[in-house]
């Protein structure tokens, strides 16, 4: 059974930083693309980092970069989001997403085969 579950969200004034993990259990983790969406409330689910099997590659939507890093650890089948200036409009819930086909970062939530359940992430102004 594949499992993702993340932690680390939390509260955080604007500006501030959080950092998500995402463990994966039941799969060859070096093997899966891995991603990171966010839903806010009223919104639909909308892509905000991939990186690639080896993590050479990565994937960052337009909104994120330059403030967000992805990264994993595949000797610890871990995959983070270091999410730094931290605005209100990144308020959503964070899933993490695998995809065992992708050799690259895709950012298409309809290609990852595996979800997590989500932290809630909460930016105050």
């Amino acid at each position: 059974q594949v499992l993702l579950v993340e932690s680390g969200g939390g509260l955080v004034q604007a500006g501030g930083s959080l950092r998500l993990s995402c463990a994966a259990s039941g799969l060859t983790f070096s093997t899966f693309a891995m991603g990171w969406f966010r839903r806010a409330p009223g919104k639909e689910r909308e892509f905000v980092a991939a990186i690639s099997r080896t993590g050479n590659t990565k994937n960052y939507a337009d909104s994120v970069k330059g403030r967000f890093t992805i990264s994993r650890d595949n000797a610890k089948s871990t995959v983070q989001l270091q999410m730094n200036s931290l605005k209100p409009e990144d308020t959503a819930v964070y899933y993490c997403a695998a995809d065992r086909a992708s050799s690259i970062a895709p950012s298409t939530a309809r290609v990852y085969d595996y979800w997590g359940q989500g932290t809630q992430v909460t930016v105050s102004s």
